[in-house]
């Protein structure tokens, strides 16, 4: 025992002899404590939240994005704008509307940057010289849903086809009737098919003026048929009495451009900003996220990224 005491005693001392030392050594001015030394290049630890650099203010922040309901309704535009906003420090007012409405509105200067899927209504709009530059985005396709019963017998036809036995059948057709991009698709298959229900106001066409989230809960609770985007509703089927009777036709495909307002006609439109926000949907990342939105939720693309594709690629 008094040989462990011994051993502890002398332990202590050597502690006391070391400690000290070092002691003395701190006292001179150009000695470094080692521990000092340490920590100065000692590289962070896992656990240490990582520095956010804040981004700078644009000298406008504020940007209106007019769209269609469809970017909307799909819970598209729920995952990008924050993006866009926490990578340019850009504030987006969304305003969701139909694509006629949405042109509208840049043609008169109420918004800044255009996304929306009407072509023939762009090509127009950029001929008049209302917008400055337009980029193909992104694509999915139209499709003709309708009540399980399917009255009319459409399922497995050619939209001009389903067209007509709906019309033969006094079938309830639910149109948007909005002006929007689904709207001028819908008139187009009528127009095809030599049938003309937006003049003649028959009973059985029913028209919303409603985005395409209400005319399918409208359709859905009419059992009714209608066009609509593939996207919006399979964001919304849980919600809804309809399936997929008429779909992957050629003449169904559902094509996105992004549209700056151009300056020159509007000089107080957020040009720096519509150009930011063309940019961020035509990125490659950007683009990547958009290719695997709602593969997850519904085991399939909900749109199609094009950014690296031509109007002519798509058939435009």
């Amino acid at each position: 025992m008094k040989h462990i005491s011994r051993n502890i005693f002398l332990t202590l001392l050597l502690v006391l002899s070391i400690a000290l030392t070092a002691c003395g050594a701190a006292a001179t001015p150009t000695a470094v404590p080692a521990a000092q030394a340490v920590v100065a290049t000692e590289a962070p630890t896992a656990t240490e939240a990582p520095i956010e650099v804040p981004v700078a203010a644009p000298a406008n922040p504020n940007l209106i994005l007019a769209t269609t309901t469809s970017t909307q309704d799909s819970g598209l535009l729920d995952v990008l704008v924050p993006m866009f906003e926490a990578q340019t420090g850009y504030i987006v007012q969304t305003i969701a509307v139909g694509s006629g409405e949405a042109i509208k509105m840049g043609q008169e200067g109420n918004a800044d940057v255009l996304l929306v899927h009407s072509p023939a209504a762009e090509v127009t709009f950029m001929s008049d010289g209302w917008g400055k530059e337009r980029a193909l985005v992104m694509h999915n396709d139209f499709i003709v849903v309708g009540p399980v019963a399917d009255p009319a017998k459409i399922k497995g036809l050619a939209p001009v086809d389903a067209f007509k036995a709906i019309a033969a059948g006094s079938a309830t057709f639910a149109a948007r009737a909005d002006k929007s991009g689904t709207s001028t698709k819908e008139l187009g298959i009528w127009k095809k098919a030599a049938i003309d229900p937006a003049t003649t106001k028959p009973a059985w066409y029913l028209e919303t003026g409603q985005g395409m989230g209400a005319t399918l809960t409208i359709a859905s609770e009419k059992g009714a048929y209608t066009l609509t985007d593939r996207a919006t509703y399979l964001a919304n089927k849980d919600k809804l009495q309809l399936e997929i009777l008429v779909e992957k036709n050629n003449s169904l495909l559902n094509v996105y451009h992004v549209i700056t307002v151009d300056s020159a006609k509007w000089p107080k439109v957020n040009y720096d900003g519509a150009t930011a926000f063309m940019k961020f949907m035509t990125d490659p990342a950007t683009q990547e996220v958009i290719g695997k939105f709602g593969v997850e939720k519904f085991g399939q693309q909900l749109f199609i990224p094009d950014a690296d594709k031509t109007d002519a690629d798509l058939g435009l």
